[in-house]
């Protein structure tokens, strides 16, 4: 029998927290539990364990399921799988506190359990909590349970009723719209206009004119007077996107309009009044720009008044499986695709991947796949090989093109870092795997690397120098292929430009240390650390690739001690 809850009943529930649905496998708790949950405003459903949960759900959907026992039962575990694809957070009653039972609990898809005897009024607050914030998210957009994403909903929220003026920084993809938009209707200004102008996609030349207006005549072309989007979006919010890519020439006029709230179309001596809240968004932080002296200080600090982060998906893994099932609800119902659901196999490898283009790229990625599903469950051999492998080619994690003044020497530090770590991890593994394939052969167990000293140069580039021992390469070893940043290197060194894998470096180290022990293997690989078996191997893997002083590296009798053979 399936009951309605007299807060539900009598009106006075709060309906826009959303329905709490109490499933009485144990009916005490359960009956507390619904008083409580009455008695706080929360309109509220009860099922016996002998009624159609599943129809009762689809006639009213709850946010929130409560089952007061039997959390195990196979019955239960295909509900909670059922009602995870329905949108319905899972709650339940343990008879027993065991983190082990938790941590089940919780990959079968459970958000919380509460150990009996329970404490009602705290379970009905902690329920209370979980409505507001899912109202929260479904009001913003912002999907997720993780400690980051609760952070940005409870910012959103003490922000959007201020009118100052905020800045949204995270990497692209990550939904920095959805936050401005958020901000704006959670403001008083909804209702009001909200205007969105990518200032990086604007050539400089028109930029002013889409933010300030222009009158007629006022410049070629100008056939018309044009209101800005200062005066389209007054009394409402102006999203800024991309701010980082405004033109010195418009920062002084976009300070001046904050600063003063008036704009001055082009072509008009007339200021024209604007009550206008501003939010501005950029992929890479704005401090950093300001560092660089290609963003004004004093606008910085007008548009930094209030702050957000957003995180990228890779530091919110938790979130995915909730992300996959939102999209997935929402592109079979606008492509009339019926969907039977994600293999765990598969839904693991979404969750391990890096996710570079953020939630944009997880949201295209899970509309492909519905659409290509054909009505069945989507496995892990659905999805793409690059994403199944962790992203395909593996690249350093250093900016593509061109590193110039104050960012080449603040992110010195950090790139000597990655690449130290990355090439000595990377030789250790190669030295591990031929000591364990020669072991009790008598090998030599040559030292490890000695020094190695990356820095930056101009250009981006990060070299790596070093004395006796050292990983070094000299006289500029080459790789087909490979273009070099136009930078002057010295000739003790070598060079690692933006964009190159790991098994590049490697090349380019051993060549290096050939070059400058002047073809001799055996001191070649003592200077780098490895087996000469090792170094043979990869000499064959390379020939034709890689020229050396006029010859190829593949050529058996280079160098001294071409035959020998001790590794």
């Amino acid at each position: 029998m399936t009951a309605r809850g007299a807060g539900a009943r009598r009106g006075g529930a709060d309906e826009g927290l959303g329905l709490v649905a109490i499933l009485l496998s144990d009916v005490e708790p359960g009956v507390r539990l619904n008083a409580a949950l009455e008695a706080r405003g929360i309109p509220t459903e009860t099922y016996s364990p002998l009624d159609d949960v599943r129809g009762g759900v689809r006639r009213h959907p709850p946010a929130i399921l409560v089952l007061t026992g039997g959390l195990l039962d196979p019955n239960h575990v295909a509900l909670v799988r059922w009602l995870l694809w329905e949108n319905v957070t899972v709650v339940g009653f343990t008879d027993v506190a065991d983190p082990a039972l938790a941590e089940r609990l919780a990959e079968l898809g459970y958000a919380d359990a509460w150990a009996k005897p329970v404490a009602i009024d705290e379970v009905a607050d902690a329920l209370r909590r979980r409505l507001e914030r899912q109202r929260l998210a479904e009001l913003t957009g912002l999907v997720g349970e993780s400690e980051a994403i609760r952070e940005v909903l409870v910012k959103v929220e003490q922000i959007a009723p201020v009118t100052s003026t905020v800045l949204v920084e995270g990497e692209s993809g990550t939904g920095k719209e959805l936050v401005a938009r958020a901000i704006h209707r959670l403001s008083p200004r909804r209702g009001k206009p909200f205007i969105a102008v990518n200032v990086g996609a604007l050539p400089e030349t028109l930029l002013e004119s889409e933010l300030f207006g222009h009158e007629k005549g006022a410049f070629t072309g100008a056939a018309e007077r044009r209101l800005g989007r200062f005066e389209l979006a007054d009394t409402g919010t102006l999203f800024l996107d991309e701010i980082g890519e405004i033109p010195p020439s418009t920062q002084v006029k976009l300070l001046r309009v904050l600063e003063e709230r008036e704009v001055t179309r082009i072509g008009s001596g007339e200021p024209i009044p604007v009550d206008v809240r501003v939010v501005a968004a950029t992929n890479r932080p704005l401090r950093e720009h300001v560092e660089e002296g290609t963003f004004r200080a004093d606008l910085f600090y007008r548009l930094n008044v209030l702050g957000i982060y957003l995180p990228p998906l890779r530091e919110r893994k938790e979130d995915i499986p909730r992300l996959v099932r939102r999209f997935v609800r929402e592109f079979a119902a606008r492509h009339e695709r019926p969907f039977h659901g994600i293999s765990a196999e598969a839904m693991g490898v979404l969750v391990g991947y890096g996710w570079p283009g953020n939630v944009r790229e997880l949201r295209n990625l899970v509309e492909s796949m519905v659409v290509l599903a054909h009505g069945r469950e989507i496995v892990a051999d659905d999805i793409p090989p690059a994403i199944r492998e962790g992203g395909g080619r593996r690249l350093l994690p250093v900016p593509v093109g061109p590193v110039v003044r104050e960012e080449a020497r603040a992110q010195g530090r950090e790139l000597e870092f990655i690449v130290r770590s990355l090439v000595e991890l990377k030789l250790q593994v190669e030295e591990l795997r031929r000591r364990m394939d020669h072991e009790g052969r008598g090998g030599v167990s040559p030292g490890w690397i000695g020094e190695v000293r990356p820095s930056v140069v101009p250009g981006g580039a990060v070299v790596m120098g070093g004395g006796d021992g050292g990983l070094v390469g000299g006289g500029g070893a080459m790789i087909r292929g490979l273009e070099p940043p136009e930078v002057t290197v010295p000739p003790t060194v070598i060079t690692v430009a933006p964009g190159m894998t790991m098994a590049e470096i490697e090349r380019a180290a051993i060549v290096g240390v050939l070059r400058e022990t002047g073809g001799n293997r055996r001191k070649a690989a003592e200077r780098l650390g490895i087996g000469e078996r090792t170094l043979y191997r990869k000499l064959r893997e390379y020939e034709g690739e890689v020229e050396l002083a006029g010859s190829t590296v593949g050529d058996e009798g280079a160098g001294e001690g071409g035959g020998s053979d001790s590794g």
